[in-house]
């Protein structure tokens, strides 16, 4: 499809949009108006410099036929002019191929790997870390499932990160955080060290857009297999005297997911079936993809924990990215939740990438 021909199809989507957001009647289905909004606000910016663009075009003609006449225009048509190959660039940009998860909220899992109790506790650092930077952007955060390590880490943490209301130009958490699946290694003395030794552990992070409430995925229910345990703690203490654990296994692809945080078993199941369908999501895109030959297909791959993307090293205050050569020293504060820095350079490269037309960064 040519530019002209996605621009014309996405500017009628989004009068088509308009005119369904204009209708009270939409506001019945909160999660149907929920998706149409996100859809309307990522279409926003592309209908607004496409306006400008044809507006600013209009002013330009009219300006050079006034300037054939009286060369004082003359000078309102060169400003007109110039203008015009910046917003050619915006708009270029913004109709580059994107990201279809952007506006998405997402599932963020983090997972103790090698290293036992320090990387338990490391572990504990990055959810803390994200919940900071959450709280940064105003987005909302709800804590589905952990299990706490005996020092007071986590082996395993997953927490849902939300916007509140309709993302701005369709950026939502997703286009965010996308970036952070994959091994994050740290560098380090840990607590239980006594000699001052500087030892390296890891974390694995995974990111998952959240699954739709308009019936993205459905589930049959003779897929499933539903087991139900006691809930334990720290040094196998139980916190739960019924079966209200839920662990879910999905039989067709394997996908188990487990819930324990709520005295409710049927708590404990729904949050454990938001975070299947999510993975559910995350794998038909990934083999749809794959299956079209899609170059860029990593926008949508789930996360391989083999990959390192990034170190976090405390004695020099360093926090470095591996896919992209990023390295700063203030580890400290991206610890404290300021992640901008690092997640800027990620964003960047992949708009370079985008507009080049090469594969998309990858995210692990």
């Amino acid at each position: 499809m040519s530019t002209d021909s996605r621009l014309a199809t996405l500017l009628a989507e989004y009068q088509e949009l308009e005119q369904k957001l204009a209708d009270p009647g939409i506001h019945a289905d909160q999660a149907l108006a929920r998706k149409t909004g996100r859809r309307f606000a990522e279409l926003s910016p592309i209908a607004k410099t496409a306006g400008e663009l044809d507006q600013t075009r209009q002013d330009l003609d009219a300006a050079r036929e006034l300037a054939a006449e009286d060369p004082a225009f003359n000078g309102e048509a060169e400003e007109l002019e110039a203008r015009i190959p910046a917003l050619e660039e915006r708009l270029a940009e913004l109709l580059a191929p994107r990201d279809s998860n952007d506006a998405k909220d997402v599932i963020l899992e983090i997972k103790a790997g090698e290293g036992g109790e320090e990387s338990a506790l490391f572990a504990g650092d990055l959810l803390r870390m994200y919940l900071r930077y959450a709280e940064r952007h105003g987005w909302a955060t709800e804590m589905l499932d952990s299990q706490e390590s005996d020092l007071g880490g986590f082996k395993d943490v997953a927490v849902a990160v939300k916007t509140r209301g309709i993302p701005d130009g369709g950026n939502g958490v997703w286009s965010r955080l996308k970036w952070e699946g994959g091994v994050h290694r740290v560098q380090r003395v840990p607590a239980t060290e006594s000699q001052g030794r500087i030892h390296t552990s890891a974390a694995g992070v995974l990111v998952t857009p959240e699954a739709e409430e308009t019936g993205e995925i459905e589930i049959d229910p003779n897929d499933l297999r539903v087991d139900v345990f006691r809930s334990s703690g720290p040094g196998g203490q139980s916190v739960n005297t019924t079966d209200s654990a839920v662990r879910i296994t999905h039989l067709p692809t394997g996908i188990v997911v487990s819930c324990q945080n709520e005295r409710s078993q049927l708590q404990n199941k729904d949050r454990a079936l938001r975070m299947l369908k999510a993975k559910l999501v995350a794998l038909a895109e990934e083999q749809a993809a794959a299956a079209a030959g899609d170059a860029r297909r990593s926008q949508v791959r789930t996360v391989d924990r083999s990959e390192r993307i990034r170190t976090y090293n405390f004695p020099q205050n360093r926090i470095s990215d591996h896919r992209i050569g990023y390295t700063a020293y203030n580890l400290d504060l991206a610890l404290a939740g300021d992640l901008d820095g690092v997640l800027d350079a990620l964003a960047e490269a992949d708009r370079k990438a985008r507009l080049a037309g090469e594969d998309q960064l990858s995210r692990g």
